[in-house]
């Protein structure tokens, strides 16, 4: 399934909806997004990963390197709605907190 990216901005605000597969072969694309929202001087990121149904240790390196770059720059960066087999992926590698996993 091919990776599709969305970004949204609402005044300091920017939501990353992704939809697909992250694996190694497309990580780039998902960190030039998050990357460009965060250099925009967002106040807060959302990755949503509603309609992500795989992703790979490459993606989330992508995600938690992003919050490691939102840390240093005082920004509010969160996972969100990730379907029930990534969350558990997420949570058993301990990444919940890391990445401010918002589970609905």
């Amino acid at each position: 399934m091919a990776l599709s990216i969305a970004t949204s901005a609402d005044g300091d605000s920017r939501v990353i909806r992704v939809s697909g597969e992250v694996d190694v072969s497309n990580k780039e694309e998902l960190n030039a997004a998050i990357a460009d929202a965060q250099a925009a001087d967002a106040k807060e990121v959302e990755v949503d990963l509603t309609e992500v149904s795989y992703i790979d240790s490459s993606g989330i390196g992508v995600l938690v390197a992003a919050a490691h770059r939102a840390s240093d720059s005082d920004t509010r960066f969160f996972v969100s709605h990730p379907q029930r087999n990534v969350a558990r992926v997420l949570s058993m590698l301990g990444m919940g907190e890391e990445l401010g996993l918002a589970v609905d």
